[in-house]
């Protein structure tokens, strides 16, 4: 269940846009930050307070990669898998990765300090390859900058 302070918040958001609906991705993204993972019973939540059936909040949370329906580590390390993060090296910076934790694509570590993910568009195709971890990019991606940024986030 929400707290009183992320139903206000999504109160707010609610309130910037001509219909409920319209509030879905910030509804979700609220309850993510203050929950780390949507469930069911969330996804029902915030469907009731936007007004609008279930499995239209549910298709939008499927649909973006952004939300997470089940756990992930401290670290969600999302690595940019499209074309020009491909033809850049970025199927070679996800095995260094998985190799570097020890655990595979939609896994997370024993400690569950690191989830390590495949997604298919940061959109910063002009620093490829390049990935996310929570809310922050890292971009021109080498093996020796993936060790260094490992290092300062263990």
């Amino acid at each position: 269940m929400l707290s009183t302070q992320a139903i206000e918040n999504i109160k707010k958001a609610i309130a910037k846009y001509p219909r409920k609906k319209s509030a879905s991705m910030d509804a979700l993204m609220i309850a993510q930050k203050e929950c780390g993972h949507l469930t069911e019973d969330i996804l029902l939540e915030i469907a009731h307070l936007l007004e609008m059936p279930p499995v239209q909040l549910n298709q939008v949370a499927a649909f973006y990669t952004m939300y997470n329906k089940r756990p992930v580590g401290k670290y969600h390390i999302q690595v940019c898998t499209n074309i020009s993060c491909s033809l850049l090296g970025s199927e070679h910076i996800f095995q260094f990765f998985s190799k570097m934790l020890g655990i595979k694509k939609g896994e997370t570590t024993s400690d569950k300090k690191f989830t390590l993910s495949e997604v298919e568009c940061l959109g910063s195709c002009g620093t490829a390859p390049m990935m996310q971890i929570n809310d922050d990019y890292y971009e021109n991606l080498t093996e020796a900058k993936i060790e260094e940024i490992l290092k300062t986030l263990k």
